[in-house]
């Protein structure tokens, strides 16, 4: 029940603010408009309206992963019903702007929400207790940059909460079940990682990552359960590695071949993803920068690796706090060797969204095993970063990209 009590906090703060298109956003609603309107998976109909797109033998398809437009489509098919019933022209901007609405409430915010439920009950199996899985779990939907990302059609948030989703079917394969158990289990992470990639490429290496997780958590059982679980790996990921390669053949003639190969306006995603070398400077300044510093837009993350620690010493936990670490490291030497590293106008380092659910995940121990003093602290820290996000998303997540000190 306060699971249920946080996601449908969450997804009525997320519900409340719609902040509309955008380059990004409307690349991906382009997508969902043009398979849902013209059954076809090019948007040349509707590409006029952004630069973040792909042009191939004459036509323009969005750029980004395919994730969270396929995703929608069934909210922006209701949505299209609904307004037709109540005698509103179906391609009238009025209903048009309601599908973008329930798209990205259904695609994104929706997602988003059930990931902080998920955060809640993976802290309760981790041991982390009632009131600090609570604290992991609201800290995480409205006092990170996670509430802004929530709240606009991109894909950062989903894959976030997909990954999550992963994380929480890795994490109750620690205790022992049926062998059928152990199968579906190992299909639910498979399949959610999997989808996690395929809302936002970047999140493969955190998907293998957890699928190895899933893995080291059965090893002590033996080689049966091990195979069980590999099993559902296999087919979940096979799965979604299908779906994803049917539809890059689809659209691009090759199933290895992305749209950002054919990115029509950054000549610098052509090649190898637009990544180079990791520079120390970026680093630095996605974690302390005015600009796009994680910790200056929300300083409650600060304290979660000190949380992370605290698990890392405890009995049976150390596969776990390896598997959060090891992601979170990864996308930021991601983010650090991408030559737009700053994300053009967002708020924050978005680049990083995904990651952010697993970080929140050592929040709950260390709000648990805290004294008053302490849970003050943490307390102050994440209404201060709750009031920075609200400030964010009552305003604009999308701050041109000039500013040097998008808060102030």
């Amino acid at each position: 029940m306060r699971a249920v009590l946080i996601v449908a906090v969450l997804f009525l703060s997320y519900a409340y603010f719609y902040q509309a298109g955008g380059w990004n956003q409307n690349a991906r609603f382009d997508m969902t408009r043009a398979i849902l309107e013209q059954r076809t998976l090019t948007i040349d109909a509707y590409h006029q309206n952004t630069q973040d797109k792909a042009l191939l033998h004459g036509h323009y398809y969005s750029d980004k992963a395919p994730g969270v437009s396929l995703l929608a489509i069934p909210a922006a098919a209701a949505a299209k019903s609904v307004a037709k019933a109540a005698g509103i022209d179906p391609d009238s901007p009025q209903a048009t702007v309601a599908m973008s609405y329930a798209a990205s409430l259904f695609a994104v915010a929706l997602p988003t929400a059930l990931a902080a439920g998920c955060l809640f009950l993976v802290g309760v199996r981790l041991g982390a207790g009632v009131s600090g899985s609570a604290f992991a779990a609201l800290s995480f939907g409205l006092a990170t940059p996670m509430w802004a990302y929530a709240t606009v059609f991109w894909g950062h948030a989903t894959a976030g909460a997909f990954l999550l989703f992963a994380f929480l079917g890795a994490v109750a394969l620690r205790e022992p079940g049926r062998p059928a158990r152990d199968f579906w289990l190992g299909l639910a992470v498979g399949l959610a990682a999997g989808w996690a990639t395929i809302s936002e490429y970047p999140a493969a290496p955190a998907s293998f990552v957890l699928a190895l997780l899933a893995l080291a958590l059965v090893r002590k059982d033996g080689r049966p359960r091990v195979i069980r679980v590999l099993a559902g790996l296999a087919l979940g990921a096979g799965l979604c590695c299908a779906f994803l390669m049917a539809f890059q053949y689809a659209a691009f003639g090759s199933p290895v071949h992305f749209g950002y190969e054919y990115d029509a306006a950054y000549p610098g995603m052509r090649h190898s993803f637009g990544l180079g070398l990791p520079k120390i400077d970026r680093a630095l300044k996605l974690l302390f920068g005015g600009r796009r510093g994680l910790f200056f837009h929300a300083p409650i993350l600060a304290s979660a690796p000190f949380g992370l620690w605290w698990m890392w010493k405890q009995q049976g936990q150390r596969a776990v706090v390896a598997a959060i670490t090891i992601i979170a490291i990864y996308y930021l030497i991601f983010n650090a060797s991408f030559y737009a590293w700053h994300g053009g106008w967002s708020y924050g380092p978005r680049y990083l969204a995904a990651a952010l659910p697993l970080l929140c995940v050592g929040l709950a121990p260390l709000w648990s095993y805290s004294g008053p003093r302490l849970r003050a602290w943490l307390t102050v820290l994440a209404l201060c970063s709750g009031f920075f996000t609200l400030t964010a998303v009552a305003t604009t997540v999308q701050p041109v990209e000039g500013m040097k000190y998008p808060l102030f």
